[in-house]
């Protein structure tokens, strides 16, 4: 199998598909949440504690000693922000994923399998031998 061949068969694998969809339309969600808590939920949050913007929170562990030597900042606030992105985005997929199971769960169980013809002839096999055995 040539090596063209093997990678268009991996390529178009429905998983493949699947995933490559989910990654693009996850980096489209995460770019919402960003907004939604760079935009909305941090000015809030920085209105409640007396006007303290987060993003510009940080502690300066040297400062700048000309234009080539800029200062080192610990920028504990855009930490924040994007902590609570995290938690967003983690709630909104336990969401999702419960909503799933959710539905999972609502349709009925599949029917077992039947025996495969060989279990039919072994146990078909095993009466007999109880038959000669009594």
């Amino acid at each position: 199998m040539g090596l063209i061949t093997e990678f268009k068969e991996f390529s178009m694998r429905g998983n493949v598909v699947d995933l490559a969809v989910g990654v693009i339309i996850g980096g489209a969600f995460g770019k919402i949440v960003s907004s939604l808590v760079g935009d909305m939920f941090m000015p809030i949050l920085g209105l409640i504690t007396g006007g303290v913007n987060f993003s510009d929170m940080a502690l300066t562990l040297k400062e700048a000693s000309g234009p080539k030597n800029p200062a080192v900042l610990l920028a504990y606030g855009k930490f924040l922000q994007a902590s609570f992105d995290f938690i967003i985005v983690a709630f909104a997929i336990f969401l999702f994923i419960k909503a799933l199971n959710r539905f999972k769960a609502a349709q009925p169980p599949a029917a077992p399998a039947g025996p495969t013809p060989s279990e039919a002839l072994l146990a078909e096999i095993r009466d007999l031998l109880k038959k000669q055995a009594s």
